[in-house]
């Protein structure tokens, strides 16, 4: 049948055909590759540290394409996920059930999710657990306004909780799920099931908010906090899926974006509730991808990070204690957006959540911490994150490595001295007043000392750049000991902490397989480094073989990668 009226898309039909055979040549890319890498990009992903193993016979093809492949990172800062069970459906080999397991109904709604709460006794319990241990290394929520809603809830008869927000409901559950993964169990499977039954009831709260066309700060934290959940529960598959989830929604939200530089009518506690959110998403995305030698996600913002401040120095504009933590800047997809609701929410009486509030010290010091953390992100981003996912080097010149690593060290330098103790007594001793503040340091020198190792590690042969033996294993070993200390002054949080047991694995690696190189006639293999480096990896086997309650599958996969990374060292 003829058309009635001319076509209009031919001609950008064309243009697209067209395009087609110079699609390489304008691919956009974080990091630029070298001219060089280009060139090689068409060598297969067996060349990479996590690839996956070729059939019987093709040793040679293996070598010949590792051969062949772009200057690297040296094999050594490749240490593998811990595979539990590698099938070809589940990406990362980790974790291969569905992370939320299906107990609802299709017509159950809220009030399903709302029939199976826990007692108020025991709400309280998981939550002052979860800011006792989650919230320190993760200060994002608002604690007055989480406080407010939260008492508000429980104190609601049955009747009104059936219509509570759905996205206030993921967010409760969420907190009791991880609030739950740090409470002391018979056995490691009572823990998991327990928490791993909140998390489901978190995600029917999710579906029924329908958080993938919606979004508010309340269903984004709750997605923050879920992605944690998720790798403390061996499932790092889904952590790095979901995660990729939110950082959509955020953008969508525009948390990327200060809230001074677009029109924006909320007040200021919301203001300062949305920066502290898109640095969660920041810090979650950057040191997760540093892991995983995945391309960062979290890479546009002009958030100012001079913006933060600490919830005593807000101006009381009339929201302080009855902001609902529900964004009115939504999704700008929503039909939210586009026919908002005319209804105007009723007045709340006030509740008193004053025990629930922190000291103005203790706020100060999470700012401080923040900004800290936000620095490193967005120095590890850049130099590190982005030419690690694209199998690029480093550093193009040993100057320009020099330079990094000073970079990295005059920031570590401007921290505060609170957060750069290293000795563990004096750490032990700090942990009896102010255990918040231990965290914080623990965290910020694993993350710190563990990109620094990499740093030290990295070669390029090509333009001269070695391996700094000595720097690589120096900054390992802090890392690692933050590990340690993490083990002896918080026993159980260390056998839950997914990021932090896989980064003091990949530690204990790195310091095997440079212990592995055959060192130089000039090298004293007695020296006092060496000796208590290799009682590292010691340290960190026996932590695996047993001791600490986890996961025991991931916890004997990691143990028998590190034994033989262990047996092949030569000082």
């Amino acid at each position: 049948m003829k058309r009635q009226t001319e076509c209009h898309y031919t001609h950008i039909a064309n243009l697209i055909a067209s395009a087609k055979s110079n699609d390489g040549a304008k691919a956009r890319y974080v990091t630029k590759p070298s001219i060089k890498a280009r060139k090689t990009n068409s060598v297969s992903s067996a060349t990479t540290a996590h690839s996956r193993p070729l059939s019987d016979g093709n040793e040679q093809n293996v070598s010949s394409l590792r051969q062949k492949g772009r200057p690297n990172n040296p094999p050594f800062l490749g240490s593998p996920l811990p595979y539990s069970k590698s099938t070809p459906s589940n990406v990362f080999g980790i974790g291969s059930q569905h992370p939320f397991a299906n107990y609802w109904t299709c017509s159950g709604g809220v009030a399903e999710v709302v029939g199976v709460l826990p007692s108020k006794e025991q709400a309280d319990i998981l939550v002052a657990k979860f800011f006792e241990v989650m919230d320190p290394v993760y200060p994002f929520l608002h604690r007055r306004t989480f406080f407010t809603n939260y008492e508000r809830f429980w104190a609601q008869p049955l009747s009104i909780k059936n219509d509570a927000d759905a996205d206030l409901l993921a967010l409760h559950y969420t907190i009791y799920a991880l609030g739950t993964q740090f409470m002391h169990f018979p056995t490691y499977e009572e823990r998991a099931s327990s928490a791993e039954f909140y998390a489901s009831a978190a995600n029917q709260a999710l579906r029924i908010y329908s958080y993938l066309n919606r979004a508010s700060m309340r269903s984004m934290a709750a997605m923050i906090l879920l992605t944690y959940f998720l790798m403390n529960d061996n499932h790092a598959s889904d952590a790095y899926a979901w995660s990729g989830i939110l950082l959509r929604q955020a953008y969508a939200m525009r948390l990327h974006r200060d809230p001074e530089f677009i029109d924006l009518n909320v007040s200021e506690i919301e203001k300062q509730t949305r920066r502290r959110l898109w640095q969660a998403v920041f810090f979650q995305d950057t040191f997760l991808t540093v892991l995983l030698k995945l391309p960062p996600t979290a890479t546009h913002s002009d958030v100012q990070l001079d913006s933060l401040a600490d919830e005593a120095s807000l101006k009381a504009d009339g929201f302080d204690t009855d902001i609902p933590f529900q964004s009115r800047v939504e999704n700008l997809m929503s039909i939210h957006v586009i026919a908002p609701p005319v209804e105007a929410p009723l007045p709340q009486p006030p509740i008193d959540i004053s025990p629930f509030l922190v000291d103005h010290t203790v706020d100060k010091a999470d700012v401080e911490y923040i900004r800290s953390m936000w620095k490193l992100g967005n120095l590890v981003q850049e130099n590190l994150s982005s030419p690690m996912s694209l199998n690029l080097p480093l550093v193009s010149s040993p100057r320009q490595k020099t330079s990094l690593v000073s970079s990295f060290r005059a920031l570590y330098r401007s921290f505060p001295t609170h957060l750069t103790i290293l000795d563990a007594g004096a750490l032990q001793q700090e942990a009896l007043t102010n255990p918040r503040v231990v965290r914080q340091n623990l965290f910020l020198t694993s993350n710190f000392y563990h990109c620094l190792m990499i740093l030290q590690a990295c070669e390029n042969e090509e333009v001269g750049v070695e391996c700094n033996i000595r720097g690589s294993l120096e900054a390992a070993h802090e890392a690692l000991w933050s590990f340690f200390k993490l083990v002896r002054m918080f026993e159980l949080e260390a056998s839950v902490w997914w990021v932090f047991q896989h980064r003091a694995f990949e530690e204990a690696v790195t310091i095997a397989r440079l212990l592995s190189i055959q060192p130089a006639q000039d090298v004293n293999v007695n020296d006092a480094l060496y000796t208590k480096c290799k009682n590292d990896v010691v340290t960190m086997m026996d932590f695996l073989r047993g001791g600490i309650r986890g996961n025991l599958e991931m916890q004997s996969t990691r143990s028998l990668a590190l034994e033989e990374a262990f047996e092949k060292i030569v000082v």
